[in-house]
């Protein structure tokens, strides 16, 4: 079984539920276990609330409002990306997942986040453009009843 869809959502708060509520539902109706379900739809809010906060082009004189979500299942793997227009990852610094974040922090854990719920994490940006690509991936559980099981 292999399917993927992709969104174009504006950058504003309530974006980050829909993408989590569709991705949910598709693997819900895919029948992929619900731990994974649940560990990649994390995964997507917090790439999607970094994306809806740092994904404007301010810098060169406007914002994005927009930014986009594809998700693919392909067998046994899911790989989601989440890719801005903002001003990306700064050229030469260590992997942003590489910085210490005090656990009392209220910001700045996102990324890490997603490297501990899923197997693989690229970070980078999309050749020719502006923006940061997060992209991560997983290997899908399925339950005994899964309408769509890889076979």
């Amino acid at each position: 079984m292999s399917m993927w869809w992709s969104l174009h959502l504006r950058r504003e708060a309530a974006s980050v539920p829909l993408a989590r509520r569709l991705l949910l539902g598709t693997m819900e109706s895919a029948g992929v276990d619900p731990d994974i379900s649940y560990d990649l739809s994390l995964a997507l809010s917090e790439a999607c609330a970094n994306a809806v906060e740092h994904g404007g082009d301010v810098a060169h004189g406007g914002s994005s409002e927009a930014f986009r979500v594809t998700a693919y299942l392909d067998g046994e793997m899911c790989r989601i990306e989440v890719a801005d227009s903002g001003p990306g990852f700064p050229a030469g610094r260590p992997w942003p997942l590489a910085r210490l974040v005090p656990a009392d922090a209220e910001h700045g854990r996102g990324l890490c986040l997603i490297r501990e719920l899923a197997d693989h994490v690229h970070i980078g940006h999309t050749p020719g453009r502006r923006g940061a690509v997060v992209s991560f991936d997983k290997v899908l559980k399925w339950r005994k009843d899964a309408p769509l099981l890889a076979v």
